[in-house]
């Protein structure tokens, strides 16, 4: 049973940093991708960025530029440093990872969630 553990959630002022970890556990040896999906209060579940095995990465149009997606496969944990934040980065950010090729950041095409790791920036 695959399990992901999000940490490095906080409240920070507009402009500061944060990184976000995921630590994976019980996977099987699949090729699998990852990514960082959020929520905001009130809105719908949103791609954030994604890494596939090879590196390769997708990024939000409201992150680019801001926002890093990496992964330490030797400790099977996947970060997201966030840069420059906004308050309207507020929300509860979760990590995700699935099986189905290409990646996409859907939520239907992924097979296991994190519970959350809560981010607010303030004005």
């Amino acid at each position: 049973q695959v399990q992901l553990v999000e940490s490095g959630g906080g409240s920070v002022q507009a402009g500061g940093s944060l990184r976000l970890s995921c630590v994976a556990s019980g996977y099987s040896g699949r090729r699998t991708f990852m990514a960082w999906f959020r929520q905001a209060p009130g809105k719908e579940r949103e791609g954030v960025a994604l890494i596939e095995p090879n590196g390769s990465t997708w990024y939000a149009d409201s992150v680019q530029g801001r926002f890093t997606i990496s992964q330490d496969s030797g400790k099977n944990t996947m970060y997201l440093q966030m840069n420059s934040l906004k308050p309207e980065d507020t929300a509860m950010y979760y990590c995700a990872a699935g099986f189905t090729f290409p990646p996409r950041p859907v939520i239907a095409d992924y097979n296991y969630w994190g519970q959350g790791t809560r981010v607010t920036v303030s004005s």
